[in-house]
């Protein structure tokens, strides 16, 4: 159960601060790299780029607190 909210919590806090400082800067650096024929496909493409980012941070933050959650759980045997 302290696995699952450690897991959780650490998962919240890593998206967080992706959303804050990382995503925004990945997503204007991968729009600068390429040209467009319009405004549509530079919102679609930062869209992406940033939901991606925070995706890939959510589940980075998830694995990390897993690891360290599974530190403080008791193995039991059957």
């Amino acid at each position: 159960m302290l696995r699952y909210l450690v897991a959780m919590a650490l998962a919240i806090v890593v998206a967080l601060l992706a959303t804050l400082f990382v995503s925004p800067h990945l997503a204007s650096m991968a729009v600068d790299r390429f040209t467009f024929d319009s405004p549509d496909e530079v919102g679609a493409l930062e869209d992406g780029v940033y939901m991606l980012s925070n995706f890939a941070a959510l589940l980075i933050g998830w694995t990390i607190g897993w690891l360290i959650g599974g530190r403080f759980t008791k193995e039991t045997t059957a």
